[in-house]
């Protein structure tokens, strides 16, 4: 009887399940979306409870769409949305307070009174990040100081703090495993990620309780088995939970970056550049964060890492907020009636700046805008915006690691943009290479639970099942690719300076 196994995917903005073969083809697939909480400017929520819910009615449907039973599953594995952080009772499982979501920019205050404290070095030294409202620590300490009771409650060891894949592993193991894995871990700005320990200190300066932290283990382990009598998912009773790893590390491992200098760019929410840099943690010049690529085998490996707050969320905002399109697929055909885009830049700092430049109160900022411009050259200028960001990130990346990519690895949603991927090569001028299975950030998460379970053997077993769909190549010279770039960059200047 051929197995498979679940890997769940939990997204910013959808819940989907996934059922791999062993080489690595997708036998069953469902997605939900659940609703976003904006209840001020900045400010990004999630509720718990509907995570849950879609996550176990994604699950559900995979399953029937795959015409794929219980019995044939042999291991699950869970990828996430990263620093996205709950606070929830022990006792009840109930969230104190919505999830505050890795976008929502409410502790930037919090940040700069640590930045103030002299907390910067020690912080990037230990965990390998900047300080910044995006990870998990200064979001804990908001839920503590601004719901009722919650502080005390917390220093009484009654309330736990999970990222989303922690989140999942408590209710599917019924309660009885608080874990979390090492690359999750080292996105909350609390994980010493050399020693491999929750920091005391930093801990200590945001007045977080050490009985609220999961247990971090490596991202292909044990994280128990699924409890009997979980509602709709009672057939799943007694299957491995052993592989786990949040979204941007998942897809590092599902496009096969196994060796130093190999790297990867998902173009999902946001958009997030990631290399591996093997066994040591590398701390950049240039904003980019080192992170833990992933614990495997008894060894840890790092990673260098960027991050574009608004990636294909900028296509979102075209479909739901200016109402251009009626779908995403559209604003490549509308992009496509135009040959660039006429002049207009858009930088969508809806949510701030991530890498490099690290700039919270930057803002959206839309230049060139003439008389002549249409929806077309607007939804042109979203796509190049995209390709902007990540050009930043490359930039940097290659600097601080002293050589050029030879070529990027791709996927996440807006990657199946041929128009997109062709302008990304174009400003990189390097190749751009997009594999048959684009859905890499589940795969990730199937590959690390499997090689627990054995139902693959070892890396090499992996690294063949990865099949190429389509290489682009730049299709302009260095002369025009700088040209382009720095009427990108002006444009990125205007965005932070809006306010001054």
């Amino acid at each position: 009887m051929e197995k498979y196994v679940l890997a769940l995917d939990q997204g910013t903005t959808s819940s989907r399940a996934i059922l791999f073969d062993k080489a690595g083809g997708i036998h069953g697939t469902a997605q939900l979306e659940f609703k976003q909480y904006y209840p001020h400017d900045g400010w990004v929520e999630h509720d718990p409870m509907e995570i849950l819910r879609s996550q176990k009615l994604a699950i559900t449907a995979a399953m029937e769409h795959g015409e794929i039973g219980a019995e044939r599953i042999a291991a699950i594995g869970i990828t996430n949305q990263r620093e996205t952080t709950v606070v929830w009772e022990k006792a009840t499982g109930k969230p104190v307070y919505n999830a505050i979501v890795w976008q929502c920019r409410r502790t930037a205050e919090i940040c700069e009174k640590l930045i103030a404290d002299g907390l910067s070095d020690y912080v990037t030294e230990h965990t390998g990040l900047l300080i910044d409202a995006y990870f998990s620590a200064t979001k804990i300490k908001w839920i503590l100081d601004n719901v009722e009771g919650a502080r005390e409650k917390a220093e009484r060891g009654e309330l736990l703090f999970g990222t989303i894949d922690t989140w999942l592993i408590w209710w599917l193991t019924g309660g009885r495993v608080h874990a979390t894995d090492y690359s999750n871990a080292s996105r909350t700005m609390l994980f010493d990620i050399d020693k491999l320990i929750w920091d005391e200190r930093i801990m200590q300066a945001l007045d977080i309780p050490m009985s609220m932290m999961p247990q971090a283990m490596p991202s292909s382990g044990d994280f128990g088995c699924v409890a009997p009598g979980i509602p709709g998912l009672e057939s799943l009773a007694g299957i491995p939970i052993s592989g786990v790893a949040g979204d941007q590390q998942a897809a590092l491992f599902g496009q096969a970056c196994f060796s130093k200098g190999q790297a990867k760019n998902t173009y999902g929410t946001g958009c997030f550049l990631m290399m591996n840099t093997g066994e040591s943690s590398m701390r950049s010049r240039n904003g980019l964060v080192s992170t833990i690529a992933w614990g495997l085998d008894g060894k840890v490996e790092y990673a260098l890492e960027g991050s574009v707050f608004n990636g294909g969320s900028v296509i979102k905002w075209l479909r739901d907020g200016l109402g251009i399109i009626k779908s995403a697929p559209e604003v490549n055909i509308l992009a496509e009636s135009v040959k660039d885009s006429g002049g207009v830049l858009l930088v969508p700092a809806f949510t701030g700046l991530g890498a490099p430049y690290w700039d919270m109160y930057a803002r959206g900022t839309m230049v060139g805008i003439t008389r002549g411009t249409t929806a077309a050259h607007i939804a042109r200028a979203v796509l190049d915006s995209i390709a902007y960001q990540v050009k930043d990130l490359i930039s940097a990346m290659e600097d601080d690691v002293g050589f050029r990519l030879s070529e990027l690895r791709v996927d996440g949603g807006a990657s199946v943009s041929n128009i997109l991927m062709q302008t990304q090569s174009d400003m990189l001028g390097v190749a751009i290479n997009r594999p048959m299975v684009v859905e890499t950030t589940a795969l990730g998460a199937a590959y690390l639970a499997g090689l627990w379970v054995g139902f693959w053997k070892d890396l090499a077993d992996i690294d063949m099942n990865r099949k190429v769909e389509r290489i682009f190549t730049p299709a302009i010279d260095a002369d025009e690719r700088k040209r382009r770039y720095a009427m990108w960059q002006k444009a990125v200047e205007r965005s932070r300076s809006w306010a001054e």
